[in-house]
């Protein structure tokens, strides 16, 4: 059995120390390739020294919204650079955030660069990764205006409802599943997951955020790396989506499962206990699953100088 993951963050500075020993663990689980996103100027080297590293690394370079006051003058031409010098990659993490986080970011300016870096997605003929926060109807808006997208995008860590997964579905979105799933309300979770095609499911770890609400024996644990400045302990970009963000869709179970320790963060392996969950919900095994989804995953990522389209 298989696994694609189809967004994470191996570059994060708290886990970028034990990035080889991580790797190493998710390849002996059965998960094959790893899409690592940068999210900001500063890390996209790191994702591109991995990638050169990893042959199972694609690598992936976007300006996330958390880090869009902090670009210099040139950084897009430094992301036109990246794609230069690694013409494996494609776009990613970019996206709209109006979550706690998101609301301190000027929102025009979010959307100003997201427009741009949805439309080099377009222009380079590469998926784009999205991270959406509250803002899921703005999101649609300006698909529609940039889109179609032949070459897909992948909405990450998707919450949204199941009533837009047609309209993003129709743009040539992608709903990639991550721990954050878990914190939904099982019926709305279900609800939404019945909407979204076989053909247009993907799973990812989102590490090391989204540690998935499971049994702590069920799970692969990574102690954050204490030697990391705090200014940069949220440098991965998605610790938005808890509980606070997520509001009224999170079930009472995800309430009280708060037992796991606060220094531990997500493991790329404990992508196996997303595809558990996804797989019980949707009444699939999870070799099923498996397949459909790293199927998906390599059809996506098969664009023309793709790592995929090389064996490993």
């Amino acid at each position: 059995m298989k696994l694609f993951d189809a967004h994470c963050h191996l570059q994060d500075p708290r886990i970028l120390n034990m990035a080889p020993q991580l790797i190493e663990t998710a390849l002996d689980s059965g998960v094959v390739r790893f899409a690592v996103n940068g999210v900001c100027e500063k890390d996209w080297h790191l994702v591109k020294q991995m990638s050169d590293t990893y042959p199972c690394i694609i690598p992936c370079f976007g300006l996330h919204p958390w880090y869009v006051h902090e670009r210099t003058p040139n950084w897009f031409i430094t992301l036109r650079q990246c794609f230069e010098s690694s013409p494996s990659a494609t776009i990613g993490e970019i996206g709209l955030d109006k979550g706690s986080h998101g609301r301190e970011i000027d929102f025009t300016d979010q959307v100003e660069i997201f427009r741009q870096q949805l439309e080099l997605a377009k222009e380079l003929k590469r998926p784009a990764s999205i991270h959406c926060v509250r803002a899921y109807g703005d999101l649609l808006q300006i698909m529609q205006c940039v889109g179609p997208f032949p070459a897909g995008v992948i909405l990450h860590s998707y919450l949204g409802s199941a009533e837009m997964v047609p309209q993003f579905s129709n743009l040539g979105a992608y709903f990639s599943f991550s721990g954050h799933l878990m914190s939904m309300k099982p019926q709305k979770a279900k609800k939404m997951l019945k909407m979204v095609s076989s053909e247009r499911i993907l799973l990812e770890s989102d590490a090391p955020d989204a540690l998935p609400k499971s049994k702590m024996d069920s799970l692969f644990l990574v102690a954050r790396d204490a030697s990391v400045p705090e200014e940069l302990q949220a440098q991965g970009g998605n610790s938005a989506l808890n509980a606070e963000t997520l509001g009224d869709n999170l079930s009472h179970a995800a309430r009280d499962a708060s037992t796991l320790p606060k220094e531990m963060l997500n493991h790329p392996a404990n992508i196996h206990n997303v595809l558990n969950y996804v797989a019980s919900l949707l009444e699939m095994t999870k070799e099923e699953l498996a397949e459909v989804s790293y199927e998906n995953a390599v059809r996506l990522f098969s664009y023309e100088d793709s790592k995929v389209l090389l064996k490993i």
